[in-house]
């Protein structure tokens, strides 16, 4: 497990994966809601018979509850990573059951396939040799908020897509070193694997994702640009982990900085320069209500 991170915000924020054979996640799921809704916990826990993946928020003591259950239930290989947020990021707490515990749509192996790890101190030596071809394995509105310099955005809209978009630039990517990233680390544990499932040899991924590289690679020195986006009510973080300063489009959840605020298609709970086209009048009207319900009831 990783460190604690020094914080006075009141809110601890563990986001945790494991791939790890579970015999009975119907049974796993049940004792996890128990203990989550016991301890005040927030946020959304997914297990699978191949692990267990999610991220929470509570207090110090509540996390440091689902961390010692989850170690004594055999997750004894958790890739952790703690930040901190001044409010509750999550609305309630839920333990969901599926197939996988990130969603591919392909059966690999990441136990025993996945790509090379390297560590975020040694990342920026890696991506700055010309040969190395990074690939930024999120979605198109998570690279929208920041992404590494010079990597490859597959523009998709999900991460079933990302076979797909292997296949077509295979050719592009034969022979080369491929070095790939993504929020935390845990798409990069199947992607790296589906690459070196169809023969790729020279597969790494950045070990704890973008999250761990903005904790341990000074500001001065990154090759970082913008914000990372979370799926949590802050929206995005920046280096320590620090609270970014974007705000979610509630139509269509697209991360927005100051600039797209300030567009003429931005209205607050109704649109963004990304959907203000693709909604109707009638669905605006709706969302103009929604807003409106949202802004008195935090009065």
């Amino acid at each position: 497990m990783l460190s604690v991170l020094p914080s006075s915000a009141p809110f601890t924020v563990l986001a945790l994966y494991q791939f790890r054979n579970v015999p009975d996640p119907t049974a796993l799921r049940a004792e996890l809601l128990q203990l989550g809704e016991g301890s005040g916990l927030c946020g959304t826990l997914i297990v699978a018979s191949e692990g267990i993946n999610g991220t929470v928020a509570g207090t110090r003591a509540a996390v440091d509850e689902l961390s010692a259950f989850l170690q004594s239930a055999g997750f004894d290989r958790l890739e952790a990573k703690e930040s901190h947020s001044t409010g509750q990021p999550f609305k309630r707490f839920k333990v969901r059951l599926k197939s996988e515990i990130v969603t591919l749509g392909l059966p690999v192996e990441p136990t025993s396939q996945a790509g090379q790890y390297v560590e975020a101190g040694d990342w920026n030596a890696l991506i700055a040799d010309p040969d190395v071809v990074v690939v930024d394995t999120r979605n198109r509105y998570e690279v929208s908020a920041g992404t590494f310099e010079g990597a490859v955005n597959p523009l998709i809209d999900s991460f079933r897509e990302f076979p797909a978009w292997l296949d077509a630039h295979a050719d592009e990517l034969a022979g080369k070193r491929v070095a790939m990233f993504c929020t935390g680390g845990i798409r990069c544990e199947k992607s790296t694997s589906l690459l070196r499932e169809r023969g790729f040899t020279d597969v790494l991924h950045l070990r704890g994702g973008i999250l761990k590289y903005l904790e341990d690679v000074p500001e001065e020195d990154s090759r970082w640009n913008g914000e990372c986006f979370v799926f949590d009510g802050r929206v995005t973080v920046g280096h320590g982990l620090r609270e970014g300063g974007a705000a979610m489009c509630h139509s269509c959840g697209w991360p927005l900085g100051a600039d797209e605020r300030a567009h003429t298609a931005y209205e607050e709970g109704v649109s963004c320069p990304q959907c203000v086209e693709a909604t109707t009048e009638a669905q605006k009207a709706a969302f103009r209500d929604r807003q409106r319900m949202y802004d008195a009831q935090q009065t």
